[in-house]
């Protein structure tokens, strides 16, 4: 395994920027708990005061972010809240507690993906990205594989694999989107876990064929869907930009 042959200075430094970068939202998977059936229950609705927290936490990181990953972010928010309408709301493959979308869920998924997004840019993560993505992968595998095994999840494992494939001809993006299914998994474990949300026993809930765990592993794989569009919003909307990556990329060729 690559990651263990790296010198014990470069895992703290490694750790030290994931923890800076993306470490806040496994603390936020307990904020997700006043949210769940328990404390709504027996103590009061917070959903309202959550909302609030994730707008003001998501201006926070806007104000921190650089221009291109702030415009990211501002997509993020746009094709996510249309996402999770259309995926929960509508097709329901997954439900929130008061069967509505929640605002801290859009803008959560702007900011998940705007901190992901940075800190695998990061020079230093950069530097050693070969080792931290096979690490990532055998996490992944291990986590997908066990979810197959005890809970039946087959939806989820399929999702995975699809992960797997789509990042095939993607290397660049392995980093990414195996950073973005580790975070993915932590909050879904623990919004389900606490009730804030809940998946069907089946994929969408028709889908026989395909039994789901209550959270399926792979859900990330979605996330193409959001990443994908959100790159695509801003090419549309930066022609400059594309044209000039339009020119890069043939330069390349042409020089290969």
């Amino acid at each position: 395994m690559l990651i263990a042959s790296l010198k014990k200075e470069e895992l703290l430094k490694i750790f030290y920027i994931f923890s800076r970068k993306i470490g806040i939202f496994i603390l936020f998977v307990f904020i997700l708990f006043f949210d769940g059936t328990y404390f709504t229950t027996h103590i009061l609705d917070s959903q309202t005061p959550i909302n609030i927290l994730a707008i003001l936490s998501f201006l926070l990181m806007y104000y921190r972010a650089y221009p291109r990953t702030r415009k990211l972010m501002i997509y993020a928010v746009i094709v996510g809240l249309l996402g999770e309408y259309f995926f929960s709301v509508f097709l329901g493959m997954y439900t929130y507690r008061l069967e509505n979308v929640p605002w801290y869920v859009p803008f959560g998924h702007a900011a998940l993906y705007g901190r992901v997004f940075i800190f695998s840019k990061d020079s230093y993560i950069r530097k050693h990205h070969k080792a931290i993505e096979q690490f990532f992968a055998i996490i992944i595998i291990v986590l997908a594989t066990i979810y197959l095994l005890f809970f039946y999840d087959v939806f989820g494992f399929v999702m995975t694999a699809g992960v797997f494939l789509l990042l095939l001809k993607r290397p660049k993006d392995r980093l990414f989107f195996y950073s973005m299914y580790i975070l993915v998994a932590i909050l879904e474990i623990g919004g389900t876990a606490f009730g804030a949300w809940k998946w069907p026993d089946t994929a969408f809930n028709f889908f026989s064929f395909l039994p789901s765990n209550n959270p399926p592993s792979g859900i990330s794989l979605f996330y193409f869907l959001l990443d994908v569009s959100c790159f695509l919003i801003y090419g549309l909307i930066h022609t400059s930009n594309r044209k000039r990556f339009k020119a890069i990329y043939k330069r390349n060729l042409i020089s290969f």
